[in-house]
């Protein structure tokens, strides 16, 4: 064992040992306090916290959400063009035979004279405090009567009831007869009786584009004539 003599004391090579270890270990001990110290300062307590504060944030943050969601995201609906694209399409679409209703396209003239039926002052009028008498499609059942009706074009006769209009029966015995407006207000329905005076075999609800003369001449309205005699009748036939 080497001994020496330090200011009096007997010193050997395992004291110095001891020594050097403790000053090692006393120097660590001063570098880790104060990261010890800076690691319990990050480290917030939760008691630190105030729940006041946090109530007003959340507050805060529903009152946004809420006038956001009131407000709306600004977007505006746009005008009605379907007019426009109703325009569009009729442009787009080829033109037709069929006259539009109250158009006198087939034939020529006006139907000014024509009077519906019931005549001026007659029956087929509104009286005040009155009711409009009952047409021909309202016959009761116990007086209907039925005709035979000779259909020229379709080479057929058929038996025709005297409280439906010829046009109907003809469509309901398979018949693709012409028509457009169903309302005696055009003339795409007109047929002619090859017997004499249309009004003489026939009866007329309300025709409005046929004058007298032409009723004379044979000419109906298929839509809204009702049969009460038999007769033959071309379809298709226009004044």
């Amino acid at each position: 064992m080497d001994r020496s003599t330090r200011h009096g004391c007997t010193v050997t090579a395992e004291s110095v040992v001891v020594d050097h270890r403790l000053d090692a270990v006393s120097s660590g001990s001063r570098t880790v306090g104060p990261i010890k110290t800076v690691l319990n300062h990050l480290f917030i307590p939760i008691g630190m916290f105030s729940p006041l504060p946090i109530a007003l944030a959340a507050i805060a943050t529903l009152t946004v959400v809420l006038v956001s969601t009131l407000k709306g995201t600004g977007w505006e609906p746009t005008g009605d063009i379907s007019d426009e694209i109703l325009e569009r399409r009729a442009k787009s679409l080829p033109e037709t035979d069929f006259p539009e209703p109250g158009n006198r396209a087939l034939g020529g003239g006006g139907g000014g004279g024509a009077i519906p039926a019931g005549g001026e002052g007659g029956e087929g009028e509104l009286e005040e405090g009155g009711a409009v008498s009952a047409g021909p499609a309202d016959i009761p059942e116990d007086e209907i009567e039925y005709f035979d009706v000779e259909f020229a074009k379709q080479g057929e006769t058929i038996e025709l009831a005297n409280n439906q209009t010829i046009l109907d029966q003809g469509e309901d015995h398979g018949w693709d007869l012409p028509y457009a407006c169903r309302q005696g207000q055009c003339v795409s329905c007109a047929g002619r009786v090859a017997d004499g005076p249309s009004e003489d075999y026939l009866e007329h609800d309300n025709q409005q584009m046929l004058e007298d003369a032409e009723l004379d001449d044979g000419y109906t309205l298929t839509c809204v004539a009702y049969p009460r005699d038999s007769f033959t009748i071309e379809t298709g036939e226009a004044p």
